[in-house]
């Protein structure tokens, strides 16, 4: 197979180069077991840098001994960060449907704004976030959750988490919105964030597993 791409003018022609040429691309048909083998062992590291794991992206995961639908549907509910986030309290829905306004208390008088955005086919819910103000939510927590039955052959749910290293968590894009005395940003944070999403994930975990083994609706009562 080759690519059929137009050369710039004054390049060679690129019609004729394959997939297997093209530099960073090691195929078992331009690159053996053998000759791929040691890039592969070299890969694999008994301790790993933090800043290689997780300074991009911040995945955590999780197996929940609870039905996938019913776990589905409670992450669904942007109330229920009230619960399992380690810092995210009194949630209130803004005069913006959907648009949800919290306190984050990990920065001492700071408004956090959520929407969720869900696909129940692909059960899949993603918290567009932001501290101080709701116009631009540019912090992104993907999450979804998968059957576990389908992944581990084991009844109940594996959830998975992941949030990218957006620019703006270097350096606050909306200062005027800020707390004049806040001293911290979130971004602040980051380094920290794949403990602290473990944290809360492992609290997502507590909560759904406790409800299911008591026999309670891993959605609360008053959330309905």
């Amino acid at each position: 197979m080759t690519i059929k791409t137009p050369a710039p003018t004054g390049l060679p022609a690129l019609s004729d180069i394959t997939e297997d040429e093209i530099p960073g691309v090691l195929r078992i048909e331009n690159s053996d077991r053998e000759a791929t083998t040691p890039i592969i062992m070299d890969m694999l590291r008994s301790v790993y840098p933090h800043e290689q794991v997780f300074g991009r992206f911040c995945p955590v995961n999780a197996y929940i001994a609870a039905p996938p639908r019913q776990v589905y549907e409670y992450l669904a509910d942007t109330r229920c960060l009230e619960e399992w986030t380690y810092s995210l309290r009194g949630f209130t829905e803004t005069d913006e449907p959907g648009l949800w306004v919290s306190q984050d208390r990990l920065g001492d008088q700071t408004k956090c704004f959520v929407r969720t955005v869900t696909d129940s086919d692909a059960m899949t819910v993603d918290y567009h976030c932001a501290w101080d103000q709701g116009q631009h939510l540019w912090m992104i927590y993907l999450m979804r959750v998968v059957d576990a039955e389908v992944v581990l052959n084991a009844p109940g749910s594996v959830v998975l988490w992941n949030n990218c290293r957006h620019p703006f968590y270097d350096e606050n894009p909306y200062p005027e919105t800020a707390p004049a005395d806040r001293p911290v940003w979130v971004g602040d944070f980051w380094d920290m964030f794949s403990a602290g999403h473990q944290l809360e994930i492992d609290n997502l975990k507590a909560i759904c597993e406790y409800r299911a083994a008591h026999g309670l609706p891993i959605k609360p009562e008053w959330m309905t």
